[in-house]
């Protein structure tokens, strides 16, 4: 669930609060909301757990480009190496490009540092987000489906009244409504998708906005072994930064999930990217 909840967190760095409608709901039985409980629950187990490091292949796409990434997470922090220009192999100058990023790197540990120290903030906040998410919205028995592996079931969500925001990482979701599938088997989140209920601003509107009907969505599967990874995120949404007028529409796909050894460092792994066909 990060990609959605790392937009929520670019959204809330920001963004001015508004309340969510106070119209009373039928409350959602106790078995649908123990569901969700224990699920969101589950997400939050599995977002402090790093013990489990994958390999995978990141295609991300927009209307006019599209780049294809080998990504390895390691101890250090994920690496990644450029593989593909809209769908094309790299030609020979992007590839010495490539290699003299990666050499770079390799050769300066104290860069990789300050990423992994970013990585490490985002995942407090992430983790503060999925903390609140329980509370933050009022849930609504959605039914069952057939999902892309089997039964889900389905709920839809919105802004909850009587949630009071503590900071301004879960202050978005007062903004946000949307619909979540869990899988009833093994209680984990196949599909999120949100929407914006209102304009958001940035800087009291005077940084930014983005506008009202925005969307983000992200699918999760089980890879192997129990492991749980995101496999499909898009999101399209429009808004103004300062002064111009700006769409966001991309979409991503992971693909070819592999374990790897349990500490692995990034300079291991970026021999490996360099060794991979």
């Amino acid at each position: 669930m990060h990609r959605l909840l790392s937009l929520l967190l670019l959204v809330a760095g920001t963004a001015r609060g508004q309340a969510g409608s106070s119209a009373p709901d039928l409350a959602l039985p106790a078995q649908g909301q123990a569901m969700v409980d224990r699920a969101l629950a589950n997400e939050y187990s599995a977002a402090e757990d790093m013990s489990h490091p994958m390999r995978y292949q990141l295609q991300k796409t927009s209307p006019h480009w599209s780049t294809t990434k080998k990504i390895f997470e390691t101890k250090d922090g994920d690496v990644a190496r450029l593989v593909a220009l809209n769908g094309k192999p790299l030609g020979a100058a992007d590839e010495q490009k490539e290699e003299a990023r990666l050499a770079d790197l390799m050769g300066n540990p104290g860069k990789q540092r300050k990423r992994k120290q970013a990585e490490d903030e985002d995942e407090g906040r992430v983790l503060k987000v999925l903390r609140a998410l329980p509370g933050a919205f009022v849930y609504q028995d959605g039914g069952s489906a057939d999902g892309p592996a089997g039964k889900v079931e389905k709920f839809t969500f919105k802004p909850n009244p009587g949630y009071s925001p503590p900071d301004l990482e879960t202050q978005v979701l007062t903004q946000m409504a949307g619909e979540i599938w869990i899988d009833p088997a093994q209680l984990r989140v196949v599909r999120l998708e949100g929407h914006l209920v209102q304009d958001v601003d940035f800087g009291w509107g005077i940084l930014g906005r983005l506008n009202k009907g925005g969307w983000i969505a992200i699918e999760q599967a089980d890879v192997g072994g129990g492991q749980w990874r995101t496999v499909h995120f898009q999101m399209v949404m429009s808004g103004r930064v300062v002064w111009k007028t700006r769409d966001f529409d991309t979409r991503e796909e992971e693909t070819g999930y592999q374990t790897v050894p349990a500490g692995l460092g990034y300079q291991k792994a970026i021999e490996m990217l360099r060794d991979d066909p």
